[in-house]
């Protein structure tokens, strides 16, 4: 009697796993299942909530993001129709390095931001004296002069071939990631939904027209991550990089994070967390640098054959690194440790429930040398939300920052930075542009387009 009692439970257990792993694959995303069929949508809602939290708060982030963001929408119609971006002048700024700031506001167009729900994010880009500017949400404009014309013309593209409003709803996380235009070509990073609720940043490309775009993949990977049901339980596509630059001979690198998923930044086999080296003629690539995990700054210094990379670090550790170009040419790939290394914490730090098992996996030494990894240029304690670099004179140099709302200048000497100087813009910065002795800032808490002139 006993034995069938024991039986019993351990049958009813069986079928208990059985119908919750069913309902965990199968449910809460528009799909019918055996399982949904013999429980009712609060007992869903209370499985997915006490025993896959992680799947639960995924599910409300996104609901609560369409719900709370109806600016994509919005920017999305000014696409369609095609309408100008008009600016608006705005008062200088002396900034604490005697500097001054002129702003120049977008009004309209630039609606949905990746940080903030509102304004706009963008990315700026030259190509023969002509600025262009491209929205988180694909909209893209140039002007030749916007300091003597305060509007900026949209082009025509198809962009939303690739990215559009499904994707924007998802999350404000799923977005643009940046720009570059060179050589009469234009090339695009976004956050790319590979298969359903599965991403990775993929690039596109096009000739340059200013009345047409056409644009064509470039590269994709069929490796994804799943925004739900990971196997780190966590995701996060602000962690996606998409950084681009031209590196010379039909050659250009582009930045992927790790969304989250720390162990891929040290699997060779895998993209993420990389500086990937991709042949703009035949889309063949390789991988430039690993170990990284949220890169988005990135800079050739023809002169000094290297290139500056920027990277978000977890709590604290925002890393400027040096990759050097020479080391590149070995078959061994340049390591910058993460996520064995690093000066910042995990979120929470030692003391929070549930971190221990993540230490254990992922222990962020501080010592990136003692652990055979590459040491960084400059590591920030806190962090600074850093974002973009760039290079202003022989060496001289700038990084910005998002959550910092500022630009840091300095010099590069005896593989250290020396005569850092930190000045308040008093904006999150997205993008920075150094042309022709101007330094063009995106700022996205108003949606401006920013000018220094430098010399």
């Amino acid at each position: 009697m006993l034995k069938l009692i024991y039986k019993s439970i351990l049958f009813f257990i069986i079928f208990l796993v059985i119908v919750i792993i069913s309902t965990y694959y199968f449910t809460g995303n528009g799909y019918t299942s055996i399982a949904a069929k013999y429980l009712n949508n609060d007992q869903i809602k209370i499985i997915k909530k006490y025993i896959f939290p992680y799947r639960y708060i995924a599910e409300q982030e996104i609901i609560i993001d369409k719900i709370s963001n109806p600016f994509v929408n919005l920017e999305m119609d000014h696409k369609v129709k095609m309408k100008n971006i008009n600016l608006a002048k705005m008062n200088n700024v002396k900034l604490s390095n005697k500097l001054v700031l002129k702003k120049y506001n977008i009004v309209d167009g630039f609606y949905a931001g990746i940080n903030n729900t509102f304004p706009g994010s963008g990315y700026i880009d030259f190509h023969e004296n002509i600025l262009f500017v491209l929205s988180a949400r694909g909209i893209l404009a140039y002007s030749e002069n916007i300091e003597k014309n305060l509007k900026l013309k949209q082009v025509i593209t198809n962009i939303d071939d690739f990215i559009s409003t499904e994707q924007f709803n998802k999350h404000k996380w799923f977005s643009i990631k940046d720009l570059l235009v060179h050589n009469k070509k234009i090339y695009v990073s976004y956050t790319e939904e590979i298969k359903p609720n599965c991403w990775n940043t993929s690039l596109i490309w096009s000739d340059l027209n200013y009345e047409k775009i056409e644009f064509k993949k470039l590269f994709s990977n069929s490796e994804c991550i799943v925004s739900v049901n990971n196997p780190e339980g966590e995701f996060n596509a602000h962690q996606s990089g998409g950084k681009i630059i031209y590196l010379g001979k039909n050659q250009i690198l582009l930045s992927v994070g790790d969304y989250r998923n720390r162990f891929l930044a040290q699997d060779e086999n895998s993209i993420n967390g990389k500086i990937i080296q991709i042949n703009t003629l035949n889309s063949n690539y390789k991988i430039f640098s690993m170990g990284h995990r949220n890169p988005q700054g990135l800079f050739y210094d023809k002169n000094n054959n290297f290139i500056l990379e920027t990277e978000h670090g977890p709590q604290g550790g925002d890393e400027i690194n040096i990759i050097r170009i020479d080391n590149n040419k070995s078959k061994k790939i340049q390591n910058f440790g993460w996520p064995i290394v690093s000066a910042g914490e995990h979120y929470g730090g030692k003391e929070r429930d549930g971190n221990d098992k993540k230490y254990k996996k992922y222990p962020l030494h501080k010592s990136h040398k003692e652990y055979g990894f590459i040491e960084p240029l400059k590591s920030f304690v806190p962090s600074i939300g850093i974002s973009e670099i760039t290079k202003i004179s022989d060496n001289n140099y700038t990084v910005s920052s998002l959550g910092g709302r500022s630009l840091y200048f300095f010099e590069i000497g005896n593989e250290k930075i020396i005569n850092l100087e930190k000045v308040e813009i008093f904006e999150r910065i997205r993008d920075i542009k150094f042309y022709k002795g101007q330094l063009f800032l995106f700022l996205e808490d108003t949606a401006t387009i920013a000018i220094l002139d430098i010399n």
